[in-house]
Parts: structure tokens; C-alpha cells; sequence
């Protein structure tokens, strides 16, 4: 098999994935699971322990992570995140009397908590629906069997729990599901953060003497998380089923209908008079035995070719998620640019052509 013939049939294959890259519409919920990279952590003891500091590293651990949300059928969505990590600690660079050294460190760092996220899902890429996001959320830090032994004879140990404001980013995949209408599988990276800082209380015991109480804070507690998990878009209706044949002649086709819908000059926002037509032609497709309806977005021919094409992407964009709102289900809505191609005035190059700026919806 050639190169071409193989790009060509993972393409055919793509399409019925492309076709159902829908916005998430309504409720939501989704559930991930990865592993975490914590970044060196500074810890400060008490200004008058022999122990003034360490940086300390850990092991790559586990994070899980559910929330659910609300998608607003443009690429906008809400939801509300609850998390779970763990680390644990296997080294420390301390310093002792002002004295570096290499040490051994254990137990484990556990965080838990919730977040706020805000998301916009890129819908117009074929194949897969990329996102990114931001949150802000409230962490608690729990330090469990902490300890280090900077010395020889000599060991440091901390425990309890802390909660701090938090913060992350979020870059994502979402792949559609075809044969599962409204499941996706899904994954991220994300970055998160704790402000400020957290302090522990904990013993120290040097070499041949009794124990004695220590105070010390963490800072810089930074997360990398890498999940793969699954998002379930709730109420999302699957395509029509094809017709059954009967033994009856068909009737005769119905002529496909067709609507203008205008835009100004290098705009892709709908007027109030654009939105009446919309509402029209969606009120129509309940009346007749609608299967399928194209949305084709056009430009005049000012501007590139290139941002034309992306012109004419977003104008039908903004048509199709209209009708979505006028009640039209999602899955029998088809969306193509054609920048300034196939005018319906024909001009030469650079002219603003009212009648080019258009969006041509097509009832089948």
C-alpha cells in the first residue's frame, strides 16, 4: 500500500469520529487517573534548630481526578473538579550547622481538594477536540511519617496537615466515541500550584539526647499530572437510523430548502435579523421530514485566501450553534467553509460584496 493510499484510508476511516466532534451541550461528567511529577520542595526549619533547611525530592506518584460540569453548546463550559494525589519523598539536600549533605528522606505528601474550572473546547479541528482551561480551588497538603536524617545518629520528622488556595492550567484531547453518542475519551496535561506557604510541626532527636520539638514550613509546591480518562456529554441524540425499505414506490423527493444569512464586512456575529431567518429555517426543519442539514459559510473576496477559508469556518460556526439553540439536535448538522469561493455576485479581487458575506443553510 502507497503513502497516499494509506493517508486516504485513515481519513475515510476519521470521518465518522469528525463527524460526531460535537460542542458539549448541557450536563457533563468525567473522570481521569495518571501519575504526577512533583517539583523540589523547599523546607525551613525553626531559625535556631541545628536543621536550617533541606530541598526535597520525590517519587513520581499516583493523581485521580472526577468532576462534573455544564457545556453551553459553543465551545464554553463550567464544571466543578474534585482531586487525589500522593508523593513520595526519597531524598533531601540538607544543610546541618550550615553544613551540605545529601540525606535520606521518607513517608509521603497527600493532597486532596476541589476547583473551579473554566474551558473552551476548539470544536472546528477534525478528528479530535482540543481544550484548554484554567481553575482555582482550595487544596489540603497532609504530611504522613515525614522524615530525613541529615546526619549520622541524628533524624528529623514532621507530620499533620495544611490547606492552602490553589491554582492550575489545563491542556487536553478529547476523542469522540461514534458508536457512544456524548462519550469521549480524554487527555490532559495540567499544571497546579499552592500559594504561600505550610507549616508542620514535627521532633527532632540528635545523636544521644532526648527529642525535641521542631517547627518548619514548605514552599514551591508544584504539580505535573498527565491523565487519560473518559467525558460523558449527558442527553446527546445518536444520528437518525436509515430508513427501512418498503415495498411501496417512494414518494417523490421533497426539493431541497435553502436560506441566506448576511453578515457585515469581516464580522462573524449574527444580527437580530440573521437570527429571525435561523429561527426560521430551524422551525421548518420541524415541519418536513428533515435528514440532513448543511450549513456553507462564504466571505467576499477582501482579505487572504487563507483567512477567507477561516472567515467562512466561524460564520458557519456561529449558524450552527443558532440552530442548536432553536432546538435543532446537533447530529444532523453539517458545517464547511468555502471562504471567497462559489460568489453569488461575481467580483474581481479586494471588493466588498454584501451579497459574498453569507451563510447558505440547506434543508435535506
Amino acid at each position: 500500500m502507497t503513502l497516499r493510499g494509506a493517508i486516504l484510508g485513515a481519513g475515510l476511516l476519521a470521518l465518522p469520529i469528525a463527524a460526531s466532534a460535537q460542542p458539549v451541550n448541557g450536563f457533563y461528567v468525567s473522570l481521569g487517573a495518571g501519575v504526577n511529577l512533583m517539583q523540589d520542595q523547599t523546607l525551613r526549619f525553626s531559625a535556631d534548630e541545628p536543621f536550617t533547611g533541606a530541598h526535597l525530592k520525590s517519587d513520581v506518584g499516583p493523581v485521580v481526578q472526577g468532576s462534573a460540569g455544564w457545556g453551553f453548546g459553543n465551545g464554553l463550559r463550567v464544571e466543578l473538579e474534585g482531586d487525589w494525589m500522593t508523593n513520595k519523598f526519597n531524598q533531601a539536600s540538607t544543610s546541618f550547622n550550615g553544613i551540605g549533605t545529601t540525606s535520606a528522606a521518607g513517608g509521603w505528601e497527600q493532597k486532596y481538594g476541589f476547583f473551579g474550572n473554566v474551558l473552551y473546547d476548539f470544536t472546528m479541528v477534525p478528528y479530535v477536540q482540543p481544550y484548554i482551561g484554567a481553575g482555582v480551588g482550595y487544596q489540603v497538603v497532609s504530611l504522613n511519617n515525614f522524615r530525613i536524617n541529615p546526619a549520622f545518629g541524628d533524624e528529623a520528622t514532621l507530620g499533620g496537615s495544611q490547606g492552602n488556595f490553589a491554582y492550575q492550567a489545563i491542556v487536553g484531547l478529547a476523542v469522540p466515541v461514534p458508536q457512544a453518542p456524548g462519550l469521549a475519551i480524554t487527555a490532559e496535561y495540567r499544571f497546579m500550584g499552592l500559594s504561600g506557604t505550610r507549616k508542620y510541626g514535627g521532633d527532632v532527636a540528635l545523636a544521644g539526647e532526648p527529642l525535641v520539638p521542631i517547627d518548619a514550613s514548605l514552599r514551591n509546591n508544584y504539580n505535573h499530572m498527565f491523565l487519560v480518562g473518559f467525558r460523558y456529554n449527558f442527553g446527546q441524540v445518536p444520528p437518525p437510523p436509515p430508513p427501512v425499505p418498503v415495498a411501496a414506490p417512494a414518494p417523490a423527493v421533497q426539493p431541497a430548502r435553502s436560506y441566506l444569512v448576511f453578515f457585515d464586512w469581516d464580522k462573524y456575529t449574527l444580527t437580530m435579523r440573521a437570527r429571525q431567518i435561523i429561527r426560521e429555517a430551524a422551525d421548518a426543519s420541524t415541519h418536513v421530514q428533515v435528514t440532513r442539514i448543511e450549513v456553507n459559510g462564504y466571505t467576499d473576496t477582501s482579505g487572504t485566501p487563507q483567512y477567507n477559508m477561516g472567515l467562512s469556518i466561524r460564520r458557519a460556526s456561529a449558524v450552527k450553534a443558532e440552530l442548536i439553540r432553536d432546538g435543532v439536535p446537533p447530529s444532523v448538522i453539517t458545517t464547511q467553509g468555502f471562504g471567497d469561493t462559489h460568489l453569488l455576485v461575481p467580483t474581481g479581487p479586494g471588493v466588498r460584496e454584501p451579497q459574498n458575506r453569507r451563510v447558505e443553510i440547506i434543508l435535506h
